[in-house]
């Protein structure tokens, strides 16, 4: 998480006008299954996905479950 954090900021709580993110809600439900599930959508940066968030979002995910 503190790669995922260092990397997004406080982005990763709230989504669409300060709803909690899904990432958010399944980290609070200890659903760490499902919040690892939900990294790789935050690989984008103004509207557009970048190859370099996608291979560091599948590295936070690998290090989130060991």
């Amino acid at each position: 998480m503190m790669s995922f954090l260092y990397n997004t900021g406080n982005g990763y709580h709230t989504v669409n006008g300060g709803k909690p993110s899904t990432l958010m809600k399944m980290l609070n439900a200890a659903d760490y299954e499902g919040a690892s599930t939900q990294f790789k959508r935050w690989n984008k940066s103004k509207g557009k996905v970048l190859a370099g968030l996608v291979k560091r979002r599948k590295k936070e995910t690998e290090l989130f479950l060991s």
